[in-house]
């Protein structure tokens, strides 16, 4: 019987975001592809250090510990090095123990392509052109924001996740307004509108997926722990909590900052990864916590 990858939480993620690869990625920009593989291949055995999405990616694995028997997600590498360069990604997996089988391999071919095929739920990639492509296919991805953080971050028995709202949770039409209206304007539209739901933005569906495993592990120390931490505030807060509502979506946290820091709660909170579609929150916000942007979607 084929492996029907539709039954699990799918996580495509680039080498690039797994570990860390600046080093290599500076003496592919500046030597080429032939100076990259000869220097992967030889230190294909020497272990890479852990990644932005690193302690995240070991947390959904840890998932399929607690209940024996059933596993609930699955993580793929998806990668534009080819074959003969990606041995020392097997290698780094296997060191860390990682339960991660499943790789596509393009050799410097786009990615966004086989997400699809994959099933992927999140893409989380250091390649930006691969996470507008997934956008723009109606796949929840990331690109991970690259600091000098090292993150402290190693808990594996409860995963927490936070999201922006507009733009990454629910679509870009409330953002649009503020950008190009002002605050007034925004804050009218919303109380206007509360009780009309916001559409889907790139990452509805995926937390949908989440509250669907939330539930197969009921409420009592529950291993996934999901918060929205949002510069919205009264009385826009009401669209967003009629939204979740009617999406059959309980939150774990919420947090309506009206443009007030987000790192503050984002570290309080533990994130193992935030998820926000603006550069001034994440600038701030990848000092503290990984990180990674949420492009908008291309019209088209």
């Amino acid at each position: 019987m084929a492996y029907d990858l539709t039954n699990y939480l799918v996580i495509g993620v680039s080498s690039r975001a797994l570990f860390e690869l600046s080093e290599e990625e500076e003496i592919f920009q500046t030597q080429g592809l032939e100076a990259y593989s000869k220097y992967q291949i030889e230190n294909e055995n020497k272990v890479l250090k852990p990644g932005i999405a690193f302690s995240l990616i070991k947390s959904i694995l840890h998932l399929n510990e607690i209940v024996e028997g059933k596993r609930k997600t699955e993580v793929i590498i998806m990668s534009r090095n080819n074959a003969d360069t990606s041995l020392r990604i097997f290698n780094s997996i296997e060191h860390y123990g990682l339960d991660i089988t499943r790789t596509a391999l393009t050799s410097g071919r786009s990615l966004a392509q086989y997400l699809k095929a994959f099933d992927v739920d999140l893409f989380l990639s250091a390649e930006e052109k691969d996470v507008q492509g997934a956008i723009d296919a109606g796949v929840a991805a990331g690109l991970v924001y690259k600091t000098d953080t090292s993150y402290e971050n190693n808990s594996t028995s409860e995963i927490r996740i936070a999201f922006d709202g507009d733009a990454v949770l629910f679509s870009e039409e409330s953002e649009e307004i503020y950008q190009t209206q002002g605050l007034p304007a925004f804050l009218e539209h919303e109380k206007r509108n509360a009780e009309r739901p916001l559409s889907d933005g790139p990452f509805a569906k995926l937390l949908r997926t989440i509250s669907f495993l939330q539930k197969q592990f009921g409420p009592d120390n529950n291993p996934i722990r999901t918060a929205l931490v949002t510069a919205r505030n009264s009385p826009a807060h009401k669209r967003v909590i009629l939204t979740l509502r009617g999406w059959g979506i309980r939150i774990d946290e919420a947090f309506f900052l009206g443009g007030a820091p987000k790192e503050g709660v984002l570290k309080a909170f533990g994130a193992h990864i935030f998820f926000d579609d603006q550069d001034v929150h994440l600038n701030s916000s990848s000092r503290v916590v990984p990180s990674a942007k949420v492009p908008i979607r291309t019209k088209g």
